[in-house]
């Protein structure tokens, strides 16, 4: 069975299979528990694959040979937010200026807090670049890092882990402030916590995830700007 499983782990096929799965399974969790923000369907979905690739001994490089297909599916994903985007073209109008703030606030925030606070615990410049993207979506974020001297295996990691720590805070946290505009509590988590953060403002509500995606979008280009400065702010 060894020498089987071995065999079968270099082939690209099987983690794409099991990734797939992986998510089938953890979404399924995820609705029975009432999409429950902490039954996080890319949590799951990350503690198993990751058990398996630990238990296996696998390479993430052979993981991802496989895996890769999901990767690339992220552009029309990201793209067919527009679809969303264009149905609440009036909601977005009447409150532009406001988002507007809320996006160079947010987008400031993110970067300036994650570098300061890594500054302030003696991390080095090389971590301080991987940091100060960690809120953009993935493939701009680790654009990012590259440019700015940051380490990109390392932003992924980071980018995925605010990704789903916004996911789970989001809901109970906009509910404890007692924010009800679902533009408000979407455009948010998509400023802060990018593509998982917008899957579940799609859970919760349409305009939210309309609005989160517009502020994912959004984010990116502005971080593209804020991560430079702020990570000089700390130089």
């Amino acid at each position: 069975m060894t020498d089987i499983w071995s065999y079968l782990t270099q082939g690209p096929l099987l983690w794409l299979t099991l990734t797939l799965a992986a998510f089938a399974v953890a979404d399924a969790i995820s609705r029975a528990a009432g999409r429950s923000p902490l039954a996080n369907p890319v949590m799951l979905s990350v503690v198993v694959l990751g058990t398996l690739l630990w238990a296996s001994s696998t390479p993430y490089p052979v993981y991802f040979e496989g895996a890769q297909f999901v990767h690339f599916l992220l552009g029309p994903a990201t793209v067919a937010l527009a679809l969303p985007i264009r149905d609440n073209l009036r909601h977005v109008g009447r409150a532009a200026l406001p988002l507007a703030a809320a996006l160079i606030a947010g987008s400031a925030t993110a970067a300036v807090t994650a570098v300061g606070i890594g500054w302030a615990m003696g991390l080095d410049g090389e971590i301080l670049a991987s940091l100060a993207p960690k809120s953009a979506t993935a493939p701009v974020a680790i654009g990012i890092s590259e440019t700015i001297g940051g380490l990109p295996t390392l932003t992924a990691v980071l980018v995925l882990l605010t990704g789903m720590i916004g996911a789970i805070t989001v809901t109970p946290m906009m509910n404890g402030l007692g924010i009800t505009d679902w533009r408000a509590r979407g455009f948010a988590v998509g400023v802060a916590a990018h593509g998982i953060g917008t899957a579940r403002a799609f859970q919760v509500n349409p305009v939210a995830g309309a609005f989160a995606g517009l502020g994912m979008g959004l984010n990116a280009i502005a971080t593209a700007f804020i991560a430079p400065w702020a990570l000089g702010l700390f130089e």
